[in-house]
């Protein structure tokens, strides 16, 4: 808990507000990335008063990376976050008891200059490519698989420098590298500075196997908690359905929104909006999950133990099914 306290900024509470409904709101705790997505999506839910509308009252603490908000939901101090369902198989094998519910289908992509001689993924042999997040990173292992069907291994046929998504984004800027193996959002800043998408990871998952786009990343919150909160959590995914949706129908809300993104300009805002817009889920959670099935066992192979752990299929109950329906 000691690592907790120090990991977590302070909370910002937002939801309570004048014309409070008679029953009293129910609170759910998030712990979100302060650079992240999903504070976006937030800051439709605030300006539109969808948590009241949801009678939910929702305290968010900001935190600066990933890994705090699993410190976060393993410590108590969150009751849900947005991850991915590799981790959460892993934590489910390892005992805790944690589910998962789609958020995002964005995945990263293979950005190339426009000037590039590079026209197709086969041209990546020999170059030396920029890959974020490391030599376990989900988009580089999806990337590996799908080359390794046409005999093309690009980790040892290129020369590949792992490092921090914006680094590597620069040094892509600057020339440094023939290509990137980027996060979202990374790649579309960089295609609204005139880089070319060689493939979207996306694009990549019907030859591995998989029927459609898949969510990679989704809430992540305890199994007795969605138990024990069942109709406050059905709430809360119908509050940040509207937000999406908002998103998707609004040029205008971007334009609201574009200062937490820090876009250096209306071409990078509308690049953010369109992939933003391509990877809300629009799939039944069942299909999600057979995809994620498939793409397990695809990355259990490439990856090994180091990112899946001793289980090679998803654990049963890693996505969670609401009473309702999908």
């Amino acid at each position: 808990m000691k690592l907790f306290a120090r990991t977590l900024l302070a909370a910002a509470v937002f939801a309570v507000g004048s014309g409070a409904p008679s029953r009293a709101a129910e609170t759910i705790r998030l712990a979100v990335q302060k650079t992240g997505t999903f504070s976006w999506e937030l800051a439709v839910i605030r300006a539109h008063g969808l948590d009241r509308k949801a009678n939910l009252a929702i305290e968010v603490s900001e935190l600066a990376s990933p890994e705090a908000g699993k410190i976060a939901l393993r410590g108590g101090g969150a009751d849900v976050i947005v991850s991915d369902w590799l981790w959460v198989s892993r934590e489910r094998g390892l005992g805790a008891k944690l589910t998962f519910y789609p958020y995002s289908s964005a995945l990263g992509a293979v950005m190339v200059s426009g000037s590039s001689s590079i026209r197709t993924l086969a041209d990546l042999k020999g170059r030396k490519i920029a890959v974020a997040g490391g030599p376990i990173d989900k988009n580089w292992l999806l990337l590996r698989a799908s080359m390794k069907q046409d005999g093309i291994d690009l980790k040892s046929e290129a020369t590949i420098v792992y490092g921090a998504p914006p680094l590597l984004a620069q040094k892509t800027l600057s020339g440094e590298m023939d290509a990137t193996v980027n996060y979202w959002n990374f790649c579309a800043a960089l295609e609204a500075k005139g880089f070319r998408r060689l493939a979207g990871v996306e694009d990549l998952l019907p030859k591995l196997g998989a029927k459609g786009r898949t969510a990679m990343i989704g809430y992540v919150f305890d199994e007795g908690w969605g138990s024990a909160n069942r109709d406050a959590l059905a709430r809360f995914i119908a509050m940040t359905r509207e937000a999406k949706e908002i998103l998707a129908t609004s040029d205008a809300e971007w334009d609201r929104i574009a200062p937490l993104m820090g876009a250096a300009d209306a071409a990078t805002l509308r690049v953010y909006r369109d992939r933003y817009r391509e990877g809300i889920p629009r799939r039944p959670v069942a299909d999600e999950e057979a995809d994620a099935r498939v793409l397990y066992r695809v990355l259990a192979a490439i990856g090994g133990r180091e990112i899946v752990g001793p289980a090679n299929e998803l654990d049963p109950g890693t996505f969670y099914h609401p009473a309702s329906g999908d």
